[in-house]
């Protein structure tokens, strides 16, 4: 944020690294405004404070450890002072002498801004003003080091712990310091309540922008106050309203979104040349704050993945390439990371900045940030929902991942994080059967191939692929798996371009012929699905050219809440439509809540499938047929709207209902008499 303008950009065709370097060497500094705090009164801007503390004694605070709440001298002595200094001196005795044996405050005051962090998930509307604020400055607009803490009633409060070391020939400086901070705030709180303004405007700075509500930082003490002298009248102890989150989380829908995900942006500045960009989160996050279904859900921040993590899906070089950056590379095997990082190849994009394709942009002190961050908190979110902590969830992340294989980073992705999520919850949540649905208009190809030998994860994708010819390529109805893995790996690859383009009835008829009844017939443990929402209405031919309507994909939910007990997690992956996601996340979120879902246009119920679906589906169930017993059943109802299909046959109906609530061994018992034995055995193994 203070890098100098010379130093940001990088010389064409030269090398990145070194050009980055002096980012950390000034990424700690600080050039705002020095801040001091009162009592009672949060922190004020030196120039607010002139008349209090010398200028010229500023400079002495680089060198110590802050003294308590403030770093500022003592004024000069003056007998009113003194003779409250004497009052102090005996009411602390105690006091000091307690302090003395308490842990170094230098250890508490020097944490980095980003775990003092407030425990509240931000909204969009903040993001604009948190992002403009400088490194190490809270959101309150205090210093991370000797601030004041408002103390919320019923809680006991307490001083914050200094360093023994500085108590010693400080100590009357601060109780000199105190005491007349407290006799200015004293007559200043005495005037303010005579004029009964609001608690939070008592606090100095003060903005209109948006902030959270004041809660307390992580890297703060619970609790301070100033203590009272013995001989003063009780006094009211000044707080303010602070929401902290419930203790235990409430057993309804999980939302993982945090702002560190907006930093992964091209050096360029300009989003219209990049259709991923940060405000496709901020836009979906604002979107489920207005129509009130984040007050309805428990919210998360998430947290960045751990390379051990990363490194469950994807190589060791790929880690250090894109999860690291040059901060925190200090802290790895330089040796090691030499040879990888000397190996790295990026590419300058048309619009000036850095890419490691000519899609996927770089950007080399928060893109790794970025993507670990989405990684950890699609994973943290699906533990939290298959442990049945929360009901089920829903992601709101960027960048995606599963294009992302274990040693590539393309599609816009670097981490494939529905697929780091599944082998986590395979190896530490040792849950044998997961699915995974992907819904992206374009193929998941990291993902097939992470999983292509694996009979433990079912992997299911509705994709364009045009034989072949729309990005990425792979994805084609006889890409089956192989090894133990083989059957478990189901493609709907859509042919036949745009000519009509699929919506609403081949969604429908896919789901209703392929999807569930092969999922029924797999019963997983948990339902992960990536979540893209590019096949939505809105989208151009080269991103996507799909007429899917977002009532439909709350439907799709819908449908797969029943599989699982109920335990789903979405992950956003692509979509670059604002409108267009926004309004499918909002209808996705809303039937993972359990409210009443918009009902589907009849045009869509009674429209059949295009022919070119048709015979994508005819492909898929012709080759899964041999794995899958459950889909030869719906051979014949394929080219059937879904109204059709239900007056047709009320047996299907009644059977797809049951899908909705039975699970696959209560089908089973009831179909024998109308169905052939041997088509029920692949079921039973």
């Amino acid at each position: 944020m203070f890098i100098p303008a010379g130093l940001e950009q990088h010389e064409p065709g030269g090398p990145l690294s070194p050009r980055l370097q002096p980012v950390i060497i000034l990424e700690s500094s600080v050039t705002h405004a020095p801040l001091v705090a009162m009592p009672g009164l949060g922190t004020v801007p030196f120039h607010f404070a002139h008349s209090l503390i010398p200028t010229d004694r500023l400079s002495l605070a680089g060198h110590h450890k802050p003294l308590g709440r403030t770093r500022s001298e003592p004024l000069p002595p003056n007998p009113k002072a003194i003779q409250q200094q004497l009052a102090y001196q005996q009411h602390h005795a105690q006091f000091l002498e307690r302090l003395k044996q308490q842990t170094h405050l230098g250890k508490l005051m020097t944490k980095s801004s980003e775990k003092s962090r407030l425990r509240q998930i931000p909204s969009s509307e903040d993001m604009e003003a948190k992002e403009g604020l400088p490194e190490g400055v809270s959101e309150r607009g205090d210093q991370p080091r000797g601030r004041v803490e408002l103390t919320r009633p019923g809680v006991s409060t307490k001083e914050p712990e200094r360093s023994p070391k500085l108590m010693q020939p400080q100590e009357e400086l601060v109780l000199q310091q105190q005491a007349y901070l407290w006799e200015h705030h004293q007559r200043l709180q005495h005037s303010l309540l005579k004029r009964q303004p609001p608690a939070d405007s008592l606090m100095v700075p003060v903005t209109h922008g948006g902030h959270r509500p004041l809660s307390r930082a992580q890297s703060s003490p619970a609790t301070a106050t100033i203590a009272l002298p013995a001989q003063d009248a009780p006094t009211k102890t000044l707080s303010l309203p602070v929401q902290e989150p419930p203790i235990k989380p409430h057993f309804t829908t999980g939302l993982v979104y945090d702002s560190v995900m907006l930093k992964h942006q091209c050096s360029c500045g300009d989003n219209s040349n990049h259709p991923e960009h940060a405000g496709r989160i901020q836009s979906i996050w604002s979107r489920l704050q207005e129509r009130g279904l984040r007050s309805q859900c428990e919210c998360l921040r998430g947290r960045k993945a751990t390379l051990e993590e990363l490194q469950s899906v994807h190589t060791e070089r790929h880690v250090f390439l894109y999860g690291t950056n040059p901060l925190n590379r200090l802290k790895l095997d330089n040796g090691k990371l030499a040879g990888i990082l000397s190996q790295r190849m990026f590419v300058m994009l048309p619009c000036g900045g850095v890419g490691v394709d000519s899609d996927t942009i770089w950007n080399e002190l928060h893109s790794s940030n970025a993507a670990r961050w989405a990684a950890g908190s699609v994973t943290d979110l699906a533990f939290k929902v298959a442990t049945r902590e929360l009901k089920n969830g829903f992601a709101v992340v960027r960048p995606p991942g599963h294009h992302a294989d274990p040693s590539t980073a393309m599609g816009f992705c670097f981490f494939n994080s529905v697929a780091i999520a599944a082998k986590q919850l395979q190896q530490k949540g040792k849950l044998s059967k997961i699915l995974i649905v992907d819904w992206d208009v374009h193929h998941g190809n990291g993902t097939q191939q992470v999983f292509y030998k694996d009979p433990d994860i079912l992997y299911i994708s509705l994709h364009r692929h045009d034989d072949g010819n729309f990005f990425p390529g792979s994805g084609a109805a006889d890409e089956v798996g192989s090894g133990a893995g083989e059957g478990f790996n189901i493609n709907v690859a859509w042919t036949g371009g745009l000519d009509p383009p699929m919506g609403d009835p081949e969604y429908l008829a896919a789901f209703r012929t392929v999807v569930m009844p092969i999922a029924h017939e797999f019963s997983p443990d948990v339902v992960l699905v990536s979540a893209g929402f590019d096949a939505a209405d809105g989208h151009p031919p080269p991103l996507g050219g799909y007429k899917v309507s977002a009532k439909c994909f709350g439907y799709l939910t819908r449908q797969l809440m029943s599989l699982a007990g109920g335990a789903i997690v979405l992950a956003l992956e692509g979509g670059h439509d604002l409108t267009a996601i926004c309004d499918a996340s909002e209808a996705c979120v809303s039937a993972l809540l359990g409210n009443e879902l918009d009902p589907l246009p009849e045009e869509s119920m009674r429209q059949k499938p295009n022919p070119n679906a048709v015979r994508s589906l005819e492909a898929v169930i012709r080759v899964q047929s041999k794995y899958w017993g459950a889909v030869q059943r719906f051979a014949s109802k394929v080219s059937c709207s879904f109204l059709e299909a239900q007056h047709h046959d009320p047996e299907e109906v009644e059977t797809v209902t049951a899908l909705a609530s039975l699970s696959v061994a209560v089908m089973v018992e009831k179909r024998p008499q109308d169905e052939p034995m041997e088509e029920e055995e692949p079921m039973n193994q």
